[in-house]
């Protein structure tokens, strides 16, 4: 009894207030890597493994532009150019050799933790704001989450006008509907090898803004990070549709797609001002996916079980019992 009182006594709601912040920046960069999974888990309904590995070649690609004298806006464009590419090639292998998505992901994301070594030349690059200048840092996180939230506004406002293209709209079919759509005349194989390089462009850009941020560029900085996406597309699809219903429109969803990403580290952050075993974080992130993913099938299963259309049937008797006496 007496450790658990010493362990709450510990906990000062000030740390955590302090760090929190830094949580929303982080939520916001994220939240633009969870949009290019967006686009491949939710709109062409394919498992995109490639962003684990397309994210740290954004920052890998920006790291190493920088200490070469480029511009930081040409060192961004750069990172995007590698993820259009990266994704690119994932696309070729599902269409044009037949691979499974699944492994098609998984081949270039093993491929690119090699490019990302060659790239950088070592497993890490040191970006410091001290020596480039930068678009956002860790130094001025109120600055970063300003940036973060203008780099959003942008990117769903692009993906907004995009989608919503003849050419964005042949995407989105893909995705609900592979069969009528190839019946329509529509090229399924362009439309994925398209989405899946905007994808990896997208999250390459969250991947040299991540490298700015912290300050650094690792090879592995990417590890997790479909399940981070994921966790982001997730909680803000649950608590979107818990708050808007029917009127959840495109452009909803992309703007929750950011809130929950922001959600996500927000959470991680309480995980650990709870002074959780910073090992055990990947558990922590497996489980919150797996609630959230848990929730719609459990709210629809709810709807349609049969206890439910027993007891509703149960009451349209009861109503004609009393009407017929």
């Amino acid at each position: 009894m007496d450790g658990l009182i010493n362990y709450f006594s510990s906990l000062n709601p000030m740390t955590f207030l302090s760090q929190l912040p830094g949580n929303v920046a982080q939520g916001i960069i994220w939240g633009l890597m969870a949009l290019g999974v967006f686009i491949t888990f939710k709109l062409l309904n394919f498992a995109d493994l490639t962003v684990d590995g397309s994210f740290a070649t954004g920052g890998a690609v920006t790291a190493v532009m920088l200490i070469h004298g480029a511009p930081v806006w040409a060192a961004a464009l750069a990172a995007v150019a590698a993820g259009l590419i990266a994704g690119l090639i994932t696309g070729l292998l599902h269409t044009a050799l037949g691979i499974p998505d699944i492994l098609a992901g998984i081949l270039t994301q093993i491929a690119l933790y090699s490019v990302n070594l060659n790239i950088m030349g070592k497993a890490n690059l040191p970006v410091s704001y001290r020596n480039y200048d930068l678009i956002l840092s860790a130094s001025d996180i109120p600055h970063a989450i300003v940036i973060g939230l203008i780099f959003s506004v942008i990117v769903i406002g692009l993906m907004y006008w995009y989608f919503g293209t003849e050419q964005g709209s042949t995407i989105r079919s893909t995705g609900s509907n592979p069969a009528m759509s190839k019946a329509q005349g529509i090229n399924i194989n362009v439309a994925k090898v398209i989405a899946l390089s905007l994808s990896n462009g997208l999250v390459a850009l969250s991947g040299s803004l991540s490298a700015q941020y912290q300050g650094f560029s690792d090879v592995n900085m990417g590890r997790g990070a479909i399940v981070i996406g994921l966790a982001a597309v997730i909680i803000g699809s649950v608590i979107g549709e818990a708050i808007f219903r029917k009127r959840m429109n495109f452009i909803i969803k992309l703007s929750f797609v950011i809130f929950g990403g922001i959600l996500y580290y927000i959470a991680m952050g309480i995980v650990l001002w709870l002074k959780m075993p910073t090992d055990d974080t990947k558990l922590f992130t497996a489980v919150i996916v797996a609630i959230f993913l848990a929730v719609p099938y459990l709210k629809e299963k709810s709807k349609t079980s049969f206890k439910r259309v027993a007891k509703q049937n149960l009451k349209n008797l009861k109503k004609e019992a009393e009407s017929n006496a």
